[in-house]
């Protein structure tokens, strides 16, 4: 049986220097009727728009079937002369998440009155910031290997009890 191995001291982390860099917002990388940047999202948009929403969506991370529910709602529930409401929203989280300038009301009227347009921009977009992955700071650092001190052994101690005598 091997001795058990007790740790006496715990790795320490060495200090590191984290560089936070903050930034501005900018615009979308690409125009709202900037289709020649990328023929491939707009052709798609062009001949399957369900199925070009859905493949959007869910590249930034929804669910798949999101854009459907507006697409059925828009026969069923609300108005059809109204602002798409997944739409806006997939716009406005876009917005959000790549730091990009603009305004509801302006996003309101682009998906109101081009709507593909819209969509297309924001696939080019995501297109876009899934290529770019920038490190900012790295830094390795070696953590010292635990010490381990092993347990002594000891001798099983005799004992004053007489051994049982059994018949031969």
């Amino acid at each position: 049986m091997a001795a058990p191995v007790v740790v006496v001291s715990q790795p320490q982390m060495s200090t590191t220097t984290t560089t936070v860099v903050t930034n501005s917002r900018q615009g979308w990388s690409t125009g709202i009727c900037d289709c020649c940047d990328d023929c491939g999202i707009c052709c798609l948009a062009a001949w399957c728009f369900p199925c070009f929403m859905c493949k959007t969506a869910d590249e930034f991370g929804e669910c798949l079937c999101l854009p459907l529910l507006e697409l059925c709602c828009n026969g069923f529930g609300y108005v059809s002369t109204a602002i798409p409401p997944i739409s806006l929203v997939m716009r406005s989280a876009t917005h959000e998440r790549y730091n990009i300038q603009g305004s509801i009301c302006n996003d309101c009227c682009i998906m109101y009155w081009c709507l593909s347009c819209g969509w297309c921009q924001i696939a080019r977009e995501i297109k876009q910031r899934k290529q770019q992955v920038t490190v900012i700071n790295a830094t390795t650092s070696m953590l010292p290997h635990p010490t381990y001190v092993p347990q002594p052994m000891y001798a099983a101690q005799p004992s004053n009890q007489v051994a049982p005598q059994y018949p031969q």
